[in-house]
């Protein structure tokens, strides 16, 4: 596996999830080791900062229009899941908030550069804690259908997550079964309950709009007096205690149906206009209103044509949206990224968890596994058994992302990561391998032209494609041409209008 780039800094990161340096303290306190990222150069730490003064700042703004809410129930809705979605107290340390990974000004993807250039995976709320794969757009991913099988492409279509584990299936929502995952992922908000999560709500400002719109009953639980101690401690719980928030069968009904209403109003903002308003520049080419450069221009036509982009990041069709996805999965090749510390991660940490027991020989198996095994450390849908055979022929696939907001970032050199896995730390990069995956030589460690002049093998060859990426035959001109394109699909050169 070659190495892309240097680790800089970032290998104290790595060292102190390996070795279980920092353990979570179990009160509401945030302590320097539960909010800071150990490995970060100052740069980085300086930057983490300004990114969760701008989450505290979202979220002040969003409390204070609960003084005077909506009366549009919509609108309400909208307004509690955003005051969600901006809430740290929903994870286990009371340090990160869902909005960590997915920042408006980074196209609601990882918003700090340094980790984007480094680990792409984004620390959990306990801290040597990081996922195995980068965090995913979440713009426009309210509009994925529900997880299905379309019979005439022989193909799943739909769903949310890179594995498409959040099918969509029980609430009829993906968006909505998506933000079930992360508050009771171990790796990333790490509650050990849903409970928990419901527990927390029911404390915080947006309670009454929240009876408002769902119902007096949703907070009308008996918790257990331990119930601080036992939400105070990181997840995952023990398989002899799956459920540590011990409550009546009736409360665990109460909890579980307000926690779908919690992931209801989170996929209700999810659906608006501030995460779905479509006012790119190619937005505003389909409307007349402007024209596309000539680079652009060239670009759009090489990304229909010879780029073969347009298979399957579709621009739309008669009744389409143009969402730049065909919400099918893929496997385009990407290199393994040995820059991920899930590799790491293989040694129990202070609570004796170990994220990934495969270590250094962890393979993503993308959908395939979450078909095989179900869910990976999080579980928002169960799989239909009926999918159970499509999981070999998925095997390594994975989600084929949205490109609306692919280049949106608060400035111009901030680092954006790509591919399921973060390997790939620009546009050039990624469009270059598209077109040259497999005409350049294979990478040897080390090797000072992986990248530009060779690629190192797949991460997993299993239903790799051969068909619509590889050797495109694209000048170095033509691939900046589809780069410029690319560019034109970001949000916010149309000003936003109420309808």
């Amino acid at each position: 596996m070659g190495i892309p780039r240097s680790l800089l800094p970032i290998t104290a990161i790595v060292a102190a999830a390996s070795l279980g340096a920092v353990a979570c303290a179990p009160h509401a306190s945030q302590s320097t080791a539960e909010q800071n990222v150990p490995g970060l150069s100052p740069r980085g730490q300086q930057e983490l900062a300004q990114v969760e003064a701008e989450i505290d700042r979202i979220e002040a703004k969003t409390l204070a229009r609960l003084a005077a809410p909506p009366s549009n129930l919509t609108q309400q809705v909208e307004l509690l899941g955003k005051a969600m979605m901006y809430d740290k107290q929903l994870s286990v340390n009371r340090n990160e908030a869902c909005a960590f990974c997915h920042m408006p000004e980074a196209g609601f993807a990882g918003p700090v550069s340094e980790l984007n250039a480094t680990t792409a995976a984004y620390p959990g709320s306990v801290r040597t804690r990081f996922s195995n794969r980068k965090p995913q757009s979440h713009a426009y991913a309210a509009l994925s259908p529900v997880l299905h099988y379309n019979t005439a492409r022989g193909d799943l279509v739909g769903g949310n997550f890179w594995d498409m584990r959040a099918t969509g299936r029980r609430l009829g929502n993906p968006a909505a079964e998506q933000a079930q995952g992360p508050p009771v992922n171990p790796v990333e908000m790490g509650l050990p309950d849903t409970a928990c999560a419901v527990y927390r709500a029911s404390r915080r400002p947006y309670r009454a709009l929240f009876e408002q719109v769902w119902g007096r009953q949703a907070f009308a639980v008996s918790w257990p007096g331990n119930v601080e101690r036992v939400c105070n401690r990181p997840g995952p719980p023990t398989a002899a205690d799956p459920l540590p928030v011990h409550l009546s069968p009736r409360d665990r009904g109460l909890v579980s149906a307000t926690f779908d209403q919690m992931a209801q109003s989170m996929a209700g903002f999810e659906a608006s206009a501030a995460e779905t308003p479509f006012t790119s520049k190619f937005d505003a080419v389909q409307a007349g209103n402007a024209k596309f450069t000539a680079q652009e221009k060239a670009g759009y036509d090489l990304f229909r044509g010879k780029g073969l982009c347009n298979n399957c990041h579709r621009d739309g069709g008669p009744g389409e949206d143009p969402l730049f996805t065909d919400f099918t999965a893929i496997n385009i090749g990407s290199p393994a990224n040995p820059r991920l510390p899930y590799y790491r991660e293989s040694r129990p940490d202070p609570r004796g968890y170990v994220a990934n027991p495969a270590g250094a020989s962890y393979v993503d198996g993308g959908v395939g596994t979450f078909l095989a095994n179900g869910p990976e450390l999080s579980h928002p849908s169960a799989v239909d058994a009926r999918w159970l055979p499509l999981a070999p022929g998925n095997s390594g696939r994975v989600q084929v992302p949205t490109l609306r907001n692919v280049d949106m970032r608060p400035y111009p050199t901030f680092v954006k990561a790509y591919g399921h896995n973060g390997y790939f730390t620009s546009l050039k990069m990624i469009v270059h391998f598209y077109n040259t995956r497999d005409t350049l030589r294979r990478c040897q460690p080390h090797d000072p032209g992986e990248g530009t002049t060779c690629w190192p093998a797949p991460e997993t060859t299993q239903n790799l494609d051969k068909t619509e990426l590889g050797n495109l035959g694209l000048t170095e001109a033509q691939e900046d041409d589809i780069v410029a394109f690319l560019k034109t699909l970001t949000d916010g050169y149309i000003p936003a209008k109420a309808p």
